[in-house]
C-alpha cells in the first residue's frame, strides 16, 4: 500500500521513490515565485536567487519546499494558466535538478498545472481551493497517485474575505472534508493531507475556533497542515504586520503543534524547526 496506518497510527505516503512518514511534524518552507504575495512577493529576479533561497531553507531544516506561482492573498488578481506555468516551469526544473532528494510541493488549484508539475518531478500538490476551482483536480491527482493537500476555502481569493459566514465553522469544514474524502474513496485514493485554510474565507474568530479544534479535524484520520505564517489573524490581535509577525507566528505554530498539526507551512524555517523540536521534547518527557 502507498498509504497505511501501522500499529502506532503512523501515516506513510510514497511517491517518486520517496516516503513521507509522519512520525514527527514537518516544516514546509514557502517559496513564492509571485510579484504580489502578501509578505515576500517579488523577492526573486533570477533562478540563482530562487535556488539560493531553497538551499538556505533546506540547511535550516525544511523538509518540504512549497513553490507557488500564483498569489492567493485576499483580493489578489487571478493569474492566467499560461502565466502561472511560465513562472513555475523552469524554476521547478532547476529545483528538481539541484535538489533531487527534496520533497517539492507545488501550490496550484489547476489540474493541468498539477499534471505538468508531477511530470517534472513534483512530489505533492497543494490546492488552496480543495478542488472547488477545477472540477478535474480530484481525478487528476488520483490518477497520478501524488499526495494532495486538500485545503478549505470559502469563495475565491477575490471574494473570500467579503463577510465570510458559518453557523459552526468547525463542524461545517469537517463536514465538507468528509464529503470530499468520500469522493476520493470512490477514486481509490487516500494520500490526503487536510488544511483548514486559516485566513481563506474566515474571520479572525473563525480562525481561532479552528486552531482550537484542530483535533476534531484530525479525527478524520489524515495528517493536518497548519498555514499560519505571518497572517492577519496574528496581526489583528496583537497589532503587528506581516514583517513583524514572526513571534506571533511561532506562538500560533506552537498551539497548532500541541493540537495535532503534522506540517507547519512557514516563511521562517529555523523558528518553526525549533518549535517542533521543543514540542517533541516536551511530549516525551
Amino acid at each position: 500500500m502507498n498509504a497505511k496506518n501501522n500499529e502506532n497510527l503512523t501515516i506513510v505516503y510514497t511517491y517518486n521513490g520517496k516516503s513521507l512518514t509522519f512520525t514527527k511534524p514537518f516544516v514546509m518552507a514557502i517559496v513564492n515565485l509571485t510579484p504580489d504575495s502578501f509578505y515576500d512577493g517579488g523577492k526573486f529576479d533570477t533562478f540563482k536567487e530562487v535556488l539560493s533561497d531553497v538551499e538556505e531553507k533546506l540547511k535550516q531544516g525544511a523538509d518540504i519546499i512549497d513553490i507557488g506561482a500564483a498569489s492567493s492573498r485576499p483580493n489578489s488578481l487571478e493569474v492566467s494558466e499560461e502565466e502561472e506555468w511560465q513562472r513555475l516551469q523552469n524554476c521547478l526544473i532547476e529545483i528538481r535538478k539541484e535538489f533531487p532528494k527534496t520533497f517539492i510541493s507545488v501550490d496550484t488549484y489547476r489540474s493541468t498545472i498539477a499534471k505538468k508539475s508531477a511530470d517534472l518531478g513534483a512530489d505533492i500538490i497543494n490546492d488552496i481551493s480543495g478542488g472547488n476551482l477545477d472540477a478535474e483536480m480530484f481525478k487528476t491527482v488520483a490518477s497520478i497517485g501524488i499526495p494532495y493537500i486538500l485545503m478549505h476555502m470559502q469563495g475565491t481569493p477575490q471574494t473570500m474575505q467579503q463577510n465570510p459566514k458559518y453557523a459552526n465553522v468547525v463542524e461545517e469544514i469537517k463536514s465538507e472534508f468528509e464529503i470530499k474524502i468520500n469522493s476520493f474513496k470512490d477514486l481509490n485514493f487516500n494520500k490526503l493531507i487536510l488544511d483548514v485554510g486559516f485566513g481563506f474565507g474566515k474571520t479572525t474568530e473563525h480562525n481561532y475556533q479552528l486552531l482550537k479544534n484542530l483535533g476534531k479535524i484530525k479525527n478524520l484520520g489524515f495528517s493536518i497542515l497548519a498555514g499560519l505564517s505571518r497572517k492577519s489573524m496574528i496581526n489583528k490581535v496583537i497589532g503587528t504586520n506581516p514583517v513583524t509577525a514572526l513571534n506571533g507566528t511561532t506562538v500560533l505554530n506552537t498551539i497548532a503543534l500541541l493540537n495535532g498539526a503534522n506540517i507547519l507551512r512557514v516563511h521562517d524555517v529555523t523558528e518553526a524547526k525549533q518549535a517542533i523540536d521543543l514540542i517533541e521534547f516536551y511530549k516525551t518527557n
